[in-house]
């Protein structure tokens, strides 16, 4: 089966994956295989199907794939450790420790926002958009995952914040419709193929931490931290589609983000980690983990976009990249 899915790997113009006993091996020059393979991994087993009577093939096929999952996480996870292992144990020090990040984090502040805000063309804001509509993972359904079996008070507010996503149940609301919107405005190719690894990287990333409980908390982190970080981002972005002459239906999902998002960080902060942490001082590090890897697949995102853009500025990071 692992080598029936490397042919249709290649079909696809992938480039091959070298097969172990124990799965696939991916070379550190390769991550763009990587994560197209985690990405296709990620639709299927997410999107609703029927009982498969081939279903022990499909159970050996997602057994390497999970494999590349873990060590993918893992490898992200390791290079967070010890910068997370300093976090503060106390509640409050550590809330204060995380709101921090949105100034200090990695990727924060990047000057790739200030182009697309004040000089980025409508082909360049196209490509962006592409490119962050790849690697959108669906932030609703992140969350409706990583709140089973939470404690009260992080479950509650966690299911306020889907709520919110969900458009408090209008159809016309639901934020992840109003990004499509834009994506059928502007016919834009969003393809795993199209899309460079490090966009695909920030989703598996989120999806591969929300589907495995053993990263729990760290999804937390991670989606606690995409909570922080959007509005200001997300501001710029609305700027830029401003500028360019996108209406308001069209900027819609950007403008809501840079506003909403501020009350998202506020009560997430305040129900979710400072509850959580309060009753386990010991979960303060594996949440910390998970944003700092959300924050530097993002960073790593945007010196990315800068490359294609021919931008020139540095990122402020607190660690190195992973991959």
């Amino acid at each position: 089966m692992a080598e029936d899915q490397d042919r249709k790997g290649e079909s696809r113009g992938m480039a091959p994956v070298e097969m172990s006993a124990h799965g696939p091996r991916v070379s550190s020059s390769d991550r763009q295989t990587e994560h197209q393979r985690l990405a296709g991994f990620n639709r299927q087993r997410l999107r609703p199907s029927l009982p498969r009577s081939d279903w022990r093939v499909s159970l050996d096929s997602e057994l390497w794939l999970h494999r590349l999952e873990m060590e993918f996480l893992e490898r992200e996870r390791a290079s967070m450790s010890e910068a997370a292992q300093a976090v503060p144990r106390d509640a409050a020090a550590f809330v204060g420790w995380f709101e921090r990040l949105e100034l200090t984090g990695p990727g924060q502040h990047d000057p790739l926002f200030a182009y697309l805000a004040e000089e980025a063309t409508l082909d360049e804001m196209r490509w962006f958009l592409a490119q962050e509509v790849a690697g959108e993972a669906g932030f609703d359904d992140l969350v409706a995952v990583t709140q089973v079996k939470l404690p009260t008070s992080a479950k509650l507010e966690l299911a306020r914040n889907y709520w919110d996503e969900m458009g408090r149940g209008r159809a016309e609301g639901m934020h992840g419709g109003l990004l499509d919107v834009l994506v059928e405005e502007l016919d834009l190719d969003a393809r795993p193929e199209r899309t460079v690894w490090q966009s695909l990287a920030v989703a598996n990333l989120l999806t591969g931490l929300a589907w495995n409980r053993g990263y729990a908390y760290h999804s937390i982190g991670a989606l606690g931290a995409v909570e922080l970080t959007a509005p200001g981002r997300t501001a710029k972005v609305n700027e830029g589609l401003r500028r360019l002459g996108f209406n308001a239906r069209m900027r819609r999902y950007f403008a809501l983000h840079a506003t909403l998002d501020i009350k998202h960080a506020e009560a997430w902060n305040r129900e979710v980690l400072m509850t959580l942490v309060d009753d386990d001082p010991e979960l303060a590090r594996p949440i910390a983990e998970g944003a700092l890897m959300r924050l530097t697949a993002g960073a790593r995102c945007f010196a990315r976009y800068r490359l294609e853009f021919g931008i020139d500025g540095v990122t402020r990071e607190t660690s190195s990249p992973a991959a």
